[in-house]
């Protein structure tokens, strides 16, 4: 017995080989983005770019996805603003990062118009998590917490009503 470890070759050798995997198509890699979670035509283009897929080749796949249902971005944009406005942002910052997404103004609006959410509400229940003492009646504390609330993209007479709610 050698210390050079030269039964391992042997052991090597007999070892069934992997097989690779074959490289998945653009729409198997599109497909997969979207199993994940919903994008916008223009988020899918470049993350199948990043992934090596040429710039005609996944404009003709989203194209073909989005006529089977797979791909929609007024789906996608009503998606966001349920997400967004439940993690306490307002439709100010919803509309703003809708529109990076490259979706339509008719889209961007029917999604917000579409929520069925209260957005004085939504501040209010943000204000009672994040600065309670704003709504006990601490100047302070309401004039940090109505610069919070204009940070997430509430408008100011949502800012006022919630702050006056209490």
């Amino acid at each position: 017995m050698s210390e050079s470890g030269g039964g391992d070759d042997a052991v090597s050798s007999s070892a069934p080989k992997r097989r690779r995997r074959p490289e998945p198509t653009p729409v198997q890699r599109a497909l997969g983005l979207l199993t994940r979670r919903e994008h916008s035509r223009l988020e899918l283009a470049r993350k199948l770019q990043q992934r090596g897929v040429e710039r005609e080749e996944a404009a003709s796949v989203i194209d073909k996805l989005a006529d089977a249902g797979w791909q929609d971005d007024a789906r996608f944009a009503e998606s966001l603003v349920r997400s967004r406005a439940g993690s306490g942002y307002g439709p100010a910052y919803i509309r703003a990062e809708l529109g990076t997404h490259g979706l339509g103004s008719e889209v961007v609006s029917a999604a917000m118009d579409g929520f069925e959410g209260d957005w004085t509400e939504s501040a209010r229940d943000l204000l009672r998590r994040r600065h309670p003492q704003a709504l006990a009646g601490d100047r302070d504390a309401q004039r940090k917490a109505a610069d919070f609330l204009l940070r997430r993209g509430f408008g100011m007479e949502q800012v006022r009503a919630a702050l006056d709610a209490e």
